[in-house]
């Protein structure tokens, strides 16, 4: 739809529509879409968004030129916390005039390697990799070592490898954990366990050593030896948190905090198929924040990944490397937030 309109009225409309949907003046609308100066650029950025949002097609003045290409490797969409990532980096991208390339993998398809290839033959001028093979304590890191021989910048995100030459961008994998286990001990439980995914990862190693210090500094275990008997590793998927918070259940825990959403909703399903109600007899604790995930049943206790402002931080590390500076290589943490919702209660005496 283009903004050449048979009568008047229908331009003053589409003018209204973009207005509200932008929380602006029609006015302001106006000099945006005539490119005139004085408008600030986040004004301009809300005008733009209302104009995509709305399905209209942006006037060719306002559409320029992209200041590079900038590819996004995000290891699966199942999880909804990678679809926000990449939605939140990409907007952020375009806000800096650079366009995302989205690279997302599955299992039995194209491997990260291959995608790395590809984009490094469409001349990207930079690479933000999400929980990639970087996180993977068993996996080579020669590939980024090459990456930057041949000049790419990179950054890294979720998960830090020590010697590769790159900024890295992770939530506080320990403190997610101090926080979920603080909440159900303030509740009343004692018996909790964690089920989280392979240990070979680096945020599923920083949990399961979080979490057995947790139960020994609470008395919850005497030692990390004997905590460690409280940790189920299985798949980051819904059907591997049934079964770790199955066994958990069975075993006479009470409360199970999970390594994402996804496996929280496997141990809430968990719960019901032995006949317990959550909160009511079992208590879970998610990880991540997923979008929809306060619509479930019941709302999920969870603790909130700062995407975000981990979105921005890591394209501001990349756009200092392209532009030839040095971003930090010191690993940057953000604080996790916990969300309490209703999938946690009192341990039931």
């Amino acid at each position: 739809m283009t903004w050449l309109s048979p009568t008047i009225d229908r331009v003053r409309t589409r003018l209204s529509d973009l207005a509200e949907q932008a929380g602006v003046s029609t006015a302001t609308v106006s000099r945006v879409l005539n490119g005139k100066p004085g408008v600030a650029s986040s004004t301009r950025q809300s005008v733009l968004a209302a104009l995509d949002v709305l399905g209209y097609e942006r006037p060719s003045s306002l559409r320029g030129r992209s200041a590079g290409l900038v590819g996004l490797v995000v290891p699966e969409l199942t999880n909804p916390v990678f679809p926000a990532f990449a939605q939140a980096v990409e907007s952020v991208l375009a806000q800096r005039g650079y366009t995302p390339l989205l690279c997302t993998q599955a299992p039995g398809g194209t491997t990260e390697d291959e995608y790395v290839s590809t984009l490094v033959d469409h001349s990207v001028a930079g690479i933000i990799f999400i929980s990639g093979l970087h996180a993977d304590t068993r996996a080579k890191h020669g590939r980024y070592e090459l990456l930057r021989s041949q000049g790419v910048p990179i950054v890294l995100v979720n998960g830090h490898a020590p010697g590769i030459d790159a900024p890295f961008v992770s939530p506080d994998d320990a403190e997610a954990v101090d926080v979920s286990v603080q909440h159900l001990v303030t509740l009343g439980h004692t018996r909790i366990g964690l089920a989280i995914g392979p240990e070979r990862y680096v945020p599923a190693r920083r949990k399961v050593h979080a979490f057995t210090a947790a139960l020994v500094r609470h008395g919850l275990a005497a030692d990390e030896a004997a905590a460690q008997r409280h940790v189920l590793s299985t798949l980051y998927t819904l059907e591997g948190g049934q079964v770790a918070a199955g066994e958990l259940f069975d075993g006479g825990h009470t409360a199970v905090v999970c390594g994402s959403d996804i496996m929280a909703l496997g141990a809430v399903r968990a719960a019901r198929a032995r006949g317990l109600s959550v909160p009511g007899d079992v208590s879970v604790v998610g990880y991540d924040d997923a979008p929809l995930i306060a619509f479930t049943e019941p709302p999920l206790t969870t603790v909130r990944q700062p995407v975000e402002a981990m979105a921005h931080a890591a394209v501001s590390a990349l756009l200092t490397e392209i532009s030839g500076d040095r971003a930090p290589r010191t690993e940057l943490l953000f604080s996790p937030e916990l969300v309490v919702r209703g999938s946690t209660g009192p341990v039931r005496r």
